[in-house]
């Protein structure tokens, strides 16, 4: 599929953008163009992969629309990962998270579209389902907005992949953790009873490149993936680094912040269907030609929601995560 393809990633410089373009050189693309605001990041992302010559490293920022259509040019699928993250940040400077979030992925429809580009793929989050903080509220409007893009004249599709905390990523709570335990020998946690998704960034490229390959437009593609309980995480670190008598302290959820984590909503429950044994799709409320017709013959999923605290994982099952993930 991406053979002699011309490949855009924004916020490519990132932990999914490293694996992500891991993985697409293997697929031998004509050119894969990494769009960031990030000169460091850029430059040592260059020099990891040797100065591969089909990487060009493009300085830009999603607000502005205009170096987004001068580097759309010829792109023949971007993935759109660019985005304020982290909850706390986008609390404290919430039209920021606006401008990039919605905004900035507007621009991006709007620069696909002017450059017809083939499929647009946007990465978003468990956070988006039932927002509870500004984070979460500005990447539902990018869904909304990537959805929307569906109905309007052009040949270009898109579709959004929805996913949890993915191991290991740029401010994860794995990195958290370990500096806690080896600087100062006392872990803490917002809530004893806090669960979370969580999957190797290995296996979320992978569903990525599933969902490009297979949708239609339109939809959302949820990924099933492992839960547990944040303790138990933060215990299975601890037990791996053999730092004597860590202390364990209770913080308090932090604002904006829920105790679980939901990848299906109910109100979204009753547009899903079962895509198979990796997935999840929801169906939108707005009509998008042929996209129901597409999916008339899968189930609809018995669910009334998808939330982080049912199907918790072990401790030794935790622990094969991140041996899988290379992070023990």
């Amino acid at each position: 599929m991406f053979t002699d393809q011309i490949i855009m990633i924004t916020g490519g410089t990132g932990s999914w953008g490293h694996e992500l373009v891991k993985q697409l050189l293997k697929e031998n693309p004509k050119e894969i163009r990494i769009f960031s605001r990030n000169e460091s990041n850029q430059f040592s992302m260059k020099q990891e992969f040797d100065n591969n010559p089909k990487l060009h490293f493009i300085i830009g920022d999603i607000k502005e629309q205009k170096s987004l259509i001068d580097a759309c040019h010829n792109v023949n699928y971007l993935f759109h990962l660019a985005a304020l993250k982290h909850v706390p940040v986008c609390e404290d400077q919430p039209l920021e998270a606006i401008k990039t979030n919605a905004l900035g992925t507007q621009n991006v429809i709007e620069a696909a579209i002017e450059c017809n580009v083939d499929k647009v793929v946007y990465i978003s989050t468990d956070k988006a389902s039932d927002p509870s903080n500004i984070y979460g509220l500005s990447k539902a409007v990018g869904e909304k907005l990537i959805i929307h893009a569906n109905t309007l004249p052009s040949n270009t599709k898109f579709v959004c992949i929805r996913g949890g905390n993915v191991l290991g990523t740029n401010g994860s709570v794995i990195h958290v953790f370990k500096k806690q335990i080896k600087e100062k020998q006392t872990v803490g946690i917002t809530d004893i009873n806090m669960t979370r998704f969580f999957l190797t960034v290995q296996d979320a490229i992978k569903l990525v490149f599933k969902a490009t390959h297979e949708s239609f437009g339109g939809e959302i593609f949820v990924m099933k993936m492992p839960t547990c309980k944040i303790i138990d995480l933060a215990e299975v670190l601890i037990d791996a680094s053999n730092v004597k008598n860590v202390k364990r302290k209770i913080l308090g959820i932090r604002p904006g912040e829920k105790v679980h984590e939901l990848l299906l909503s109910k109100f979204e429950s009753t547009t899903t269907v079962v895509y198979d044994e990796e997935y999840f799709v929801i169906l939108p409320s707005i009509h998008i030609e042929g996209l129901k017709e597409h999916y008339a013959n899968y189930k609809p999923v018995d669910l009334e929601d998808y939330n982080s605290s049912t199907g918790l994982i072990s401790k030794a099952e935790i622990k094969e995560m991140l041996l899988k993930g290379g992070l023990l």
